[in-house]
């Protein structure tokens, strides 16, 4: 973007979160997608998620085409405000670590019950057939 770019604050950019009226945040530019909306592969509640936060990862986790990074140059309404964009939280809250360990473990059962339980049943039909080879002889 040219030196004489238009800076906004982040406050001001969250307010622009409605289907007539949307700008998103993405590596540090401003796009006013108000006119793409309807024209978005994804449909326009992807582009609505994406407001009131940077969403540059929400951007580049999908994976866009050259093309659509080249679109978006016509989009392009200024930079934003680094200093007014609030600090992410790099923890999540004790609740969902919680959750998230809980769900770890839980995981690990699963997998050695999926690991023990053709054994024992393999074992069993070894235990049936070698106790019927008996009986018969």
């Amino acid at each position: 973007m040219a030196s004489g770019a238009k800076v906004h604050v982040f406050e001001e950019v969250m307010t622009h979160n409605k289907t007539k009226d949307c700008w998103l945040v993405i590596s540090g530019k401003v796009y006013d997608v108000t006119p793409f909306m309807d024209e978005h592969p994804g449909g326009d509640e992807v582009l609505l998620a994406a407001t009131g936060k940077d969403a540059t990862n929400d951007f580049e986790d999908v994976g866009h085409s050259d093309s659509a990074r080249e679109m978006m140059d016509k989009y392009c309404i200024g930079e934003i405000d680094l200093a007014s964009v609030p600090l992410k939280r790099t923890y999540p809250p004790p609740s969902q670590r919680t959750a998230y360990n809980a769900n770890k473990s839980s995981d690990f059962g699963i997998k050695i019950l999926q690991f023990l339980v053709p054994l024992v049943i393999l074992g069993l039909a070894f235990a049936v057939r070698h106790y019927t080879k008996e009986k018969l002889s």
